[in-house]
């Protein structure tokens, strides 16, 4: 995919040299018949993103159009994907194995990826699992997009909390979907792998009459998987029942 971002002031420049670039760096950055331009102009005391020359959002700061940017980003990203398949989903490595968090916006991925970076966890993604034909995971590390308790999402990397990030493919270890429920105490089970490799079609952005390669893929990526579901308390106690969870075998 070839792209192109254009930005109004040294500060943008700064951001996208920071936050956009270096995760970009398997792309294509071509000035010209770019597959995607992204654009962030100045315009009186606010800040305007475009999409290929269309206005998409606004804000008092650059910072806050990161998000969106990355956002668009994915999407021409998996619009293009060959041989690749994505599934909704927090990712890090454990060892030598991928520990794959499935769910939607909201569910909560972004936040326990952190705490499990904390951890010692190597960074994949906070939002994309891709995997190959063989069912392995390879790292999508674009920069996290964590809301810390605020409707309003914040870019960071993986260094910033002390985290390695990967840069080869890894076999799926474990496939831990939860549900928050701040209020209640840890409840998960081991559960069945065709459970979860339903699961994970929920959480596919794919259309899987257009994708009829899909579900071998998730059979051959589950096949190696230890699989649980259940709800959680807070991201910390539930790593610290996640780490034991699935250090049960991992020895």
């Amino acid at each position: 995919m070839r792209y192109r971002i254009d930005s109004a002031s040294a500060e943008v420049s700064a951001l996208v040299e920071r936050f956009l670039r270096p995760w970009a760096a398997g792309l294509a950055d071509r000035a010209d018949e770019p597959d995607l331009r992204l654009r962030i102009e100045k315009e009186g005391d606010e800040f305007r993103l475009f999409v290929n020359d269309n206005f998409r959002a606004s804000a008092e700061r650059p910072e806050l159009l990161i998000p969106e940017s990355i956002r668009n980003l994915d999407d021409a990203v998996l619009h293009r994907l060959s041989g690749m398949w994505a599934v909704h989903a927090g990712v890090v490595q454990w060892r030598d194995r991928a520990l794959l968090l499935p769910g939607g916006s909201h569910a909560g991925k972004s936040t326990l990826v952190v705490e499990l970076l904390r951890r010692g966890a190597a960074y994949f993604s906070d939002e994309y699992a891709l995997l190959d034909r063989e069912g392995r995971v390879h790292p999508y590390p674009r920069p996290l997009l964590v809301r810390n308790g605020s409707p309003v999402q914040h870019p960071f990397l993986a260094e910033e909390f002390g985290a390695s990030t990967g840069t080869r493919p890894a076999p799926l270890g474990w496939i831990v979907s939860l549900t928050w429920q701040p209020q209640e105490a840890w409840n998960v089970a081991p559960i069945p792998q065709s459970t979860a490799l339903v699961d994970l079609l929920r959480n596919t952005p794919h259309i899987l009459e257009e994708t009829p390669d899909l579900i071998p893929v998730l059979e051959r990526a589950v096949a190696g998987a230890r699989c649980f579901a259940g709800s959680r308390p807070d991201a910390q106690s539930a790593v610290d029942s996640i780490l034991e969870l699935i250090d049960d075998r991992a020895a």
